[in-house]
């Protein structure tokens, strides 16, 4: 449940209460008398937002809005003001002021104008919600609440134990596949050490031995002249991300399994041998069986660096997950390009639930950021992020073309019921197909876990 604290300060006792009456039963709130002892008490806590009179006995309001500015600039100031004077409004504004209000105060009004503030802090409030769920000691914030993502994440919690057992990670493009790796790493005893990335798809072939296992003085033209240490160097005792390792050539596919068996190898041009302790987590997009029947890819080297294989799931297996994750790309975004937008709304939450994602986090993302960007707020919409309601018709259409109807007797039928009926009769296959488990249920309707478990309590089903 996300509360909100608001500070009143204003030294007319009577407003001060009345204030306080209005808002102590959804807000928690605190009354100071001069700006002096409402900034002693930011400093302490900072609250979500402050009403502050502009005519205070000592500090004015003015010079205190600038200061609680300096302090906290993500706190909300509504300035509170006897008269509306058009210079001093004009000032706090510059100032930062959120909004403001004219004595006699209106209670409607002001909590209307309360209620506006608050909800541009709201999503804000829903991320740091999810990463002090998610982010343990130094683990990078990996958001997601289905029952297939947390399978993930609590087996990576264990297998990460190991400081050098090597890991493959599996998974279609856009699923998440680094942010796993780091997540790996951070839960290692390794995470003290360095985490080097190499995406082997983006370095020229004839150059990945060199950036992977370093190169002596001399050792090809162009070469610097001191020599450089490779990424494994760079990783010891710590761990190596293999980003697309299916894009290794053969002969540093070669090289890369000695180094897994016996922890040794050369710089390039070196013929000192050298010895590391690092783990390998790899990852790839790739038919790794395919290749291997192609004799593109070892299978002793897949076998190595599959000691333990992590299966990402697509971002359609984990529909849970699409509101959660699009909150937190609004959120990023709109700070990146200071917008203020507030929400998603209702309308494009369900688009984005029955879209058929083919690019997964990424595409997600994407698109989210591009809404962020052509959008004017205070909510996404569908136009914003480019899903007309026609789009979404088709998929129905074609859906309805899939199912076989029978056709209505003369006497007509009490539709409501056969809706129900067909809906129960559904999500009770779906659990018997699932074993009772209510995500996978859930995900053969093709609609999230809460809908599901909302719709099976309604009607008994199951």
């Amino acid at each position: 449940m996300i509360s909100f604290s608001i500070y009143v300060v204003d030294d007319e006792e009577t407003i001060t209460q009345g204030i306080i009456m209005a808002l102590e039963t959804r807000y928690r709130v605190e009354a100071f008398s001069t700006a002096e002892a409402a900034i002693h008490a930011i400093k302490d806590q900072p609250p979500d937002l402050v009403l502050l009179d502009i005519g205070l006995p000592g500090m004015d309001g003015i010079e205190a809005l600038s200061k609680i500015k300096n302090l906290c600039p993500d706190i909300l100031v509504i300035m509170v003001t006897a008269y509306e004077d058009l210079n001093t409004v004009i000032s706090s504004m510059k100032l930062g002021a959120y909004d403001y209000v004219v004595k006699p105060i209106h209670m409607e009004a002001l909590e209307v104008t309360i209620g506006n503030a608050l909800e541009t802090i709201r999503l804000r409030k829903e991320i740091e919600f999810f990463q002090e769920r998610y982010l343990r000691e130094n683990v990078p914030c990996f958001v997601g609440e289905s029952d297939a993502i947390q399978d993930v994440m609590e087996f990576i919690g264990m297998v990460a134990k190991s400081p050098d057992t090597p890991i493959l990670i599996l998974g279609e493009t856009g699923t998440g596949k680094e942010l796993i790796a780091n997540a790996i790493h951070y839960r290692s005893p390794n995470f003290k050490g360095g985490l080097m990335t190499m995406n082997c798809a983006s370095i020229p072939k004839d150059l990945i031995e060199s950036e992977l296992f370093g190169y002596e003085k001399g050792a090809f033209s162009g070469a610097s002249a001191s020599g450089k240490k490779g990424l494994i160097e760079e990783a010891a005792n710590g761990t190596l991300f293999l980003d697309e390792v299916g894009d290794l050539s053969l002969e540093a596919q070669a090289k890369l399994l000695r180094f897994l068996e016996d922890g040794e190898f050369y710089r390039v041009g070196g013929t000192k041998k050298l010895q590391i302790q690092t783990r390998v987590v790899s990852a790839t997009n790739k038919d790794i069986d395919t290749m291997i029947q192609d004799g593109t890819f070892r299978k002793d080297l897949y076998f190595r660096l599959g000691v333990i294989k992590v299966k990402i799931p697509t971002l359609n297996e984990r529909r849970d997950d699409i509101i959660p994750l699009a909150k937190r790309f609004l959120y990023e975004f709109s700070k990146k390009f200071n917008k203020e937008f507030t929400g998603i709304s209702e309308e494009t939450q369900g688009a984005l639930m029955e879209h058929v994602w083919t690019g997964n986090i990424r595409e997600l993302r994407n698109l989210i950021e591009r809404g962020i960007l052509i959008g004017r707020g205070p909510e996404l919409n569908l136009r914003d992020i480019g899903m007309e309601e026609v789009n979404r018709g088709k998929v129905s259409e074609q859906a309805k073309d899939e199912i076989s109807f029978t056709a209505l007797p003369s006497t007509g039928i009490d539709l409501p019921s056969v809706q129900k009926s067909l809906e129960r009769f559904y999500i009770e296959e779906a659990l018997k197909i699932a074993g009772g488990n209510e995500s996978k249920a859930a995900r053969l309707l093709n609609i999230n876990h809460h809908t599901f478990r909302y719709r099976r309590k309604k009607l008994g089903a199951g």
